[in-house]
């Protein structure tokens, strides 16, 4: 009877338990309004969101993320207490998470690092337990700096192309005027290269006035990314071709500034965003060297304790044995509760052994991702994705192979 009070208990309160998206994460992304949708540029680290309402514990449940369009579908499975990774797609080894202490409050987020294009997908969010579900969509973005490729001048119109290579999604050009009025739409080509990516040109013809500046705008609304390129046209009185060749160079120097002023600051990003992800690592590692301390401390602890109680128990086997020689059966009382106390304290121990095991088992995972987000941040030749490298097994299989 108590047993089916207690399942209909459990049954109130899952029935109360629903899953939905939250719309706020960490990490860099844009997107992650109503639609569901997440987006990221190729690099980048995100969270792709999903939580329980209620603040429940889903550290010894399972969670399934994975993405239908592949096989193995299996982006990441946590299953009683600790990952389940031996059907994980490929393609995500070393790149995937989700967090212990996040479980702990029905938070079943996904950590996915250094995302690229072939992560554009909808992602499965299954949690078993209740038969809920829900689908994010992913978005990985590339974007590019534009150029200027030609510039033709007379004496009444101006004629200016640019250029931009390597988008994802497709992106969209725009022309300005010197003060941010959009211009008649220009001839656009848009071309998409055998790696998905785009390339715009695109074409303007304007009339020429005393305040020859222009803008090629070059964005993506999904991934929230804008490229700009500002052109100054010298005021000219008179055209000839010697001033329009002056004119090239002036564009060309101009656009060779703009790149290398983009790639020194893209550098320094770069250089922070990996600083910034050592320290991170630096801080995770303490901190489980002061759980493997404690695990150590710990098991000084029940060797302590066992030399304790071995000594107790010879003492009251001797006890017990003078007391068997005066009376046999309250002898054999005695040596009984000493075989049934020392049962107990070796069961005590079995289960105390038991949980530092599994916290061993759970250290050793989370110091193998930090390994393998080192190796995909820092080393991106070393992934375990090369095939020349050796692979290791996962523990999963070790522990299946004892």
């Amino acid at each position: 009877m108590r047993c089916l009070e207690g399942l209909f208990l459990k049954a109130l309160v899952f029935q109360h338990v629903v899953l939905f998206l939250s719309h706020t994460s960490e990490g860099q992304f844009w997107g992650a309004g109503p639609s569901q949708t997440i987006s990221a540029l190729v690099g980048d680290d995100v969270i792709l969101p999903c939580r329980l309402e209620s603040a429940a514990d889903v550290f010894y449940k399972s969670v399934e993320w994975g993405r239908p369009d592949l096989e193995p579908r299996f982006v990441h499975v946590w299953h009683e207490g600790r990952d389940f990774l031996s059907n994980q797609n490929p393609s995500y080894k070393g790149r995937t998470s989700v967090s212990i202490e996040k479980l702990r409050r029905g938070d079943l987020s996904l950590s996915l690092s250094a995302v690229k294009h072939s992560d554009n997908g909808i992602y499965r969010c299954y949690f078993p337990p209740l038969s809920k579900e829900y689908n994010i969509k992913l978005v990985v973005g590339s974007v590019s700096s534009a150029v200027v490729t030609g510039v033709k001048l007379n004496s009444t119109v101006v004629v200016v192309q640019c250029k931009s290579k390597g988008w994802y999604p497709e992106p969209e050009v725009l022309w300005l005027d010197s003060e941010g009025n959009l211009l008649p739409d220009g001839s656009t080509e848009t071309l998409r290269g055998p790696d998905d990516l785009y390339t715009v040109s695109s074409r303007v013809t304007v009339e020429k006035t005393n305040r020859d500046s222009f803008t090629c705008r070059v964005q993506q609304s999904t991934i929230n990314q804008i490229r700009d390129i500002h052109i100054q046209i010298p005021e000219l009185t008179h055209f000839n071709e010697d001033k329009e060749s002056t004119v090239q160079k002036d564009l060309l120097l101009q656009d060779i500034k703009n790149n290398e002023r983009d790639r020194v600051v893209n550098t320094l990003k770069e250089q922070r965003k990996i600083q910034d992800m050592l320290e991170t690592q630096r801080k995770n590692l303490e901190e489980q060297r002061k759980k493997l301390v404690s695990f150590i401390e710990e098991l000084k602890a029940q060797e302590n304790q066992m030399g304790t109680n071995i000594i107790e128990t010879e003492k009251k086997l001797e006890a017990a044995k003078k007391v068997a020689e005066q009376d046999k059966g309250k002898g054999n009382f005695e040596l009984m509760d000493i075989i049934l106390e020392a049962k107990k304290q070796l069961q005590a121990r079995k289960h105390k052994d038991s949980e530092l095991i599994t916290g061993v088992w759970i250290l050793l995972n989370e110091t193998d991702k930090l390994h393998q987000n080192l190796k995909t941040k820092i080393s991106p030749e070393e992934r375990s994705d090369d095939p020349n490298q050796k692979k290791t097994e996962s523990p999963e299989c070790d522990e299946k192979g004892k």
